[in-house]
């Protein structure tokens, strides 16, 4: 099997189908078996890729079907409890990628807050405020659903809450230093 970023500008045949999310639509979608596609992108353990003339997401837990080895590093991260859990928390929001921009969410400048507090017995909350780009971004509940998954590979946390934020509303200021050079806006 063979690693995502290597692949990224070949176009190769699906070995399987998968499930994917038309991009930016937002849309599920199935991607069947010999199915050409061209990768675009490789970050956070998804994969975005082109399909006749279409951006489409192919999820981690699909690459499989891409040919390649899911990445297990960010669950293991997860786990380590050496860590502490806000740092984890904000380790794990960092393999979170709009699958348009090669950004992750948090340079982006879309995480406005992240905490974990105490919830019943051994538990911990974990409180998210986020917007998107755009209001009405069809990739918002992908994004949404994603951060709740990454979140939920923390053993301590039962529960995720994200609050959606758009006053202050987004802009370019509020990416990072080393985001706005990766986009060639620095």
């Amino acid at each position: 099997m063979n690693s995502a970023k290597h692949l990224v500008g070949q176009t190769i045949a699906l070995k399987a189908d998968c499930d994917a999310t038309l991009v930016p639509a937002g849309q599920p979608l199935l991607l069947t078996k010999g199915t050409l596609v061209s990768i675009t992108q490789a970050l956070g353990g998804s994969v975005t890729v082109q399909v006749q003339g279409n951006l489409v997401l192919i999820h981690e837990d699909a690459v499989d079907a891409l040919g390649l080895v899911p990445n297990t590093t960010t669950i293991d991260e997860a786990k380590d409890k050496s860590i502490p859990l806000d740092d984890r928390a904000w380790a794990l929001l960092k393999t979170c990628y709009d699958p348009e921009i090669p950004v992750n969410i948090v340079d982006l400048g879309l995480i406005y807050g992240c905490q974990c507090m105490p919830a019943e017995g051994d538990f911990y909350k974990a409180f998210i405020a986020m917007t998107l780009t755009a209001p009405g971004c069809g990739m918002g509940p992908f994004l949404v659903e994603d951060v709740k998954r990454k979140i939920m590979l923390i053993p301590e946390v039962s529960e995720v809450d994200i609050e959606m934020v758009f006053d202050p509303p987004w802009s370019q200021d509020r990416m990072s230093d080393a985001a706005k050079l990766q986009l060639g806006i620095l």
